[in-house]
């Protein structure tokens, strides 16, 4: 079986090399010539991600910039590349429309086409399936097989998940859901999860996602009424969360990443009041820190505060939608001098997302603000940091620490 997929990345990489465990013969489309160039010289993109490296030993993984390589001859085209929002928080559809244009005129008949892309309700069939109809010259549903299936996968363990969560699929016709289903049952080892109708199965991801996002949210909302009762918010939520039926998330200084931030925007509008007040609250959750650091400092005007976390969590290299980002702006709005540290990152990194790296580290500076909690902190001495008075601790990772006579921890919720 020949497998075409489309964007190699964080997801698409581990992808390829579940396929290729199974026996597949997997060409990556990616229009990164540096990322190209590395899949098919052998070396590993992603060599933080657990099982990928004995993956590619294997010799059945490929990548191409040339759309008809990639899916010429292929009896799958998975497309995988990101739908985002825009300035105005609407879905920005640009990857996606281009990856489609340029593989649609070589998908040949009886092929299977995939969306694993997050993407609103209807994309695949009315979206995708146009465009691969009038590029292709086939019908969809008649000569082609088209289905959506959901990635559910984070970053650091995504070959595990894989085995682990059922594999969502929904195609635009009974036929297109019979083959997604019967493809993935043969490429994984994950039970197969058969909805109604594409749109089903697009829902379902956006349902997942947002049941999160409004779950941080209410833990968030808690989070502001512990502060003002002198209650231990997350001690309360570990008790809340003895009774089976109760499953309160965990509140922090803001949501991260590609997913949470970004999929419930596809569902919200005025009839969703819910959905839009818990992208609010947690889209206000880094200045609500800002000002927790303020109050324990007295003022942040002349104060410098170093960020301790540019990744939107711990352990990932990933930084889209990363909490630091509002965090150091609302920190800078009330005067502070802020320094962004993080070990994944190098200087210039840091600085590609116009922020600045500390000129040391540890350095004198009067407070630390924890936006991600990496394995490299775990061990960091406090007293190294000369001067330092208040620690706002964004993600509840500190308990009870050592500390210098003095500093004061501060949370969100505690």
């Amino acid at each position: 079986m020949k497998i075409c997929i489309a964007g190699m990345g964080k997801i698409g990489i581990p992808l390829a090399a579940q396929f290729a465990t199974k026996g597949a013969q997997v060409v990556g489309y990616d229009i990164n010539p540096p990322r190209v160039a590395d899949i098919n010289n052998g070396r590993n993109p992603l060599p933080a991600e657990p099982g990928v490296a004995e993956a590619f030993a294997s010799g059945r993984i490929g990548a191409t910039s040339d759309p008809a390589e990639a899916a010429s001859g292929a009896d799958v085209i998975i497309f995988i590349v990101p739908v985002d929002i825009d300035d105005e928080r609407r879905p920005a559809f640009s990857a996606l429309d281009a990856a489609v244009a340029a593989l649609a005129p070589h998908v040949r008949r009886g092929s299977l086409v995939i969306v694993e892309t997050t993407v609103p309700v209807g994309t695949t069939r009315n979206r995708v399936g146009p465009a691969l109809e009038r590029l292709s010259g086939l019908r969809a549903g008649e000569d082609i097989l088209l289905a959506f299936s959901p990635e559910r996968v984070s970053s650091g363990t995504v070959l595990l998940d894989l085995k682990r969560y059922p594999k969502i699929v929904g195609g635009i016709d009974a036929a297109s859901t019979r083959r997604a289903a019967e493809f993935y049952t043969a490429m994984l080892d994950a039970p197969v999860l058969e909805l109604r109708d594409a749109e089903t199965a697009e829902f379902s991801k956006l349902a997942e996602t947002t049941y999160r996002d409004v779950n941080i949210a209410l833990a968030n909302e808690f989070a502001h009424l512990a502060d003002r009762l002198g209650v231990d918010l997350r001690a309360a939520i570990e008790a809340a969360n003895s009774q089976p039926y109760s499953h309160i998330h965990a509140p922090g200084v803001g949501v991260g990443g590609h997913c949470i931030p970004v999929y419930p925007y596809f569902l919200a509008n005025e009839a969703t009041p819910l959905i839009n007040d818990a992208r609010r609250i947690n889209d206000g959750m880094a200045a609500y820190g800002a000002e927790r650091l303020e109050a324990a400092l007295g003022t942040l005007g002349g104060a410098t505060v170093v960020v301790l976390g540019l990744a939107y969590r711990a352990g990932v290299k990933e930084s889209r939608h990363s909490s630091a980002l509002p965090l150091a702006a609302a920190l800078q709005e009330r005067g502070a001098t802020v320094y962004v540290h993080d070990p994944l990152y190098t200087d210039d990194e840091v600085r590609q997302h116009s922020l600045e790296p500390p000129p040391g580290f540890p350095l004198p500076c009067d407070a630390l603000a924890i936006q991600a909690w990496h394995r490299e902190y775990e061990r960091l001495d406090f007293s190294a940091f000369a001067g330092l008075r208040a620690i706002l601790d964004g993600r509840g990772v500190l308990g009870t620490p050592s500390l210098p006579e003095g500093v004061c921890v501060v949370g969100i919720g505690s």
